[in-house]
């Protein structure tokens, strides 16, 4: 029995290791993303006067992506059956639901608001409590909604295009909208901790792991990665908050940033 103990213990000490010498390379790899960064881009798009910044903060990010999301968000999505995935998937959008009602509400969007709060009702009480999409079967559409798009709204101007660390892309409003938008996320108000941050660190995986196939056609795509993410998510954002159907597309046919599906192989 000692003799397990004293493994057990080792045992922790050395993932406590590895988890200090994760976050030590993460600590110095930003630092030197923050040193690089100070270089200046020639002649930079007008939406992104921090071109050089962005670019750096970009490479820091898909080296913890590499490093860490990536591979937990595989293993997730192989060892996770898909319809359990699904619910998933479903239950943090309908989480998001309640999130988009609210801000549905502050832009004055009446119809929205109203889609908003039957989509909420319905997938709740109807769909295991939002494990199933039975709003979307209905034919509901999702209006989805967060506090930089309401600033938006009434006048607030987006601002540059800004990478954050970890969180990837944004801008200027949207950056400011955030501690408003985590205060609005329902996951924030469960108790006790352990679970919201079980809840937390769920999303992150199941978000990664919808995004592997995006990432992949990225990845062997013969283009500037960052450059077409950019253009993309400033699109989607210039079009957010619009009527979603159950195939994710706006009302006017919009792909809503999806990339298309990958054409068989021959």
């Amino acid at each position: 029995m000692m003799h397990s103990l004293l493994t057990f213990r080792a045992s922790i000490a050395g993932d406590r290791w590895s988890v200090s010498r994760l976050a030590t390379s993460l600590a110095l790899l930003l630092g030197a993303v923050l040193l690089t960064g100070c270089a200046t881009v020639a002649n930079p798009d007008p939406r992104d006067p921090l071109e050089s910044y962005n670019r750096s903060m970009t490479n820091f990010n898909e080296q913890v992506d590499a490093m860490v999301l990536k591979p937990v968000a595989t293993a997730y999505k192989e060892v996770t059956p898909a319809p359990v995935r699904t619910g998933v998937s479903n239950f943090f959008a309908n989480l998001g639901d309640v999130w988009s009602f609210v801000n549905n509400v502050l832009q004055l969007r009446g119809e929205a608001a109203a889609s908003s709060f039957m989509r909420v009702n319905v997938n709740t009480f109807m769909g295991l409590g939002g494990l199933l999409d039975i709003a979307s079967e209905l034919g509901i559409d999702r209006y989805k909604q967060d506090f930089g798009l309401t600033l938006g709204r009434w006048g607030v101007g987006t601002g540059p295009y800004l990478v954050l660390p970890i969180l990837g892309p944004s801008t200027v409003r949207d950056t400011f909208a955030l501690p408003v938008d985590m205060k609005g996320n329902v996951v924030s108000y469960v108790d006790p901790v352990s679970a919201r941050n079980s809840l937390y660190a769920l999303r992150v995986v199941d978000t990664r792991a919808n995004l592997l196939r995006a990432s992949s056609v990225l990845d062997s795509a013969a283009l500037d990665k960052y450059s077409f993410t950019r253009d993309v998510y400033l699109q989607v954002r210039s079009h957010a908050g619009e009527a979603q159907n159950a195939d994710g597309k706006d009302d006017g046919g919009a792909s809503n940033g999806v990339l298309p599906e990958e054409p068989p192989a021959r």
